[in-house]
């Protein structure tokens, strides 16, 4: 499929809020000077884009801890008994 195919295929989503939250939304996407279905639009990238970042920080802080590349409980406590010694 082409990039310009998978355009064709896109569809708009139909999201139901509650009478609050749509009033909190609209209130606070007028705040920030947009329409609320862009601030939503914005708002669900930067979660995407925040959620694959975290998933990636996770999946490498566990491949270092497989690998053995961490500091002890008791090396942090030193750590930071020398840190805030006079």
């Amino acid at each position: 499929m082409t990039l310009a195919a998978s355009f064709l295929t896109l569809r708009a989503m139909e999201v139901n809020f509650t009478p609050e939250l749509q009033a909190k939304l609209e209130r606070v996407a007028a705040q920030n000077s947009r329409a609320a279905d862009h601030y939503v639009q914005q708002l669900v990238e930067n979660y995407l884009d925040h959620d694959a970042w975290f998933r990636r920080k996770v999946t490498a802080s566990l491949g270092r801890l497989d690998r053995g590349e961490f500091i002890s409980h008791e090396e942090i406590g030193a750590s930071l008994q020398k840190m805030f010694q006079p």
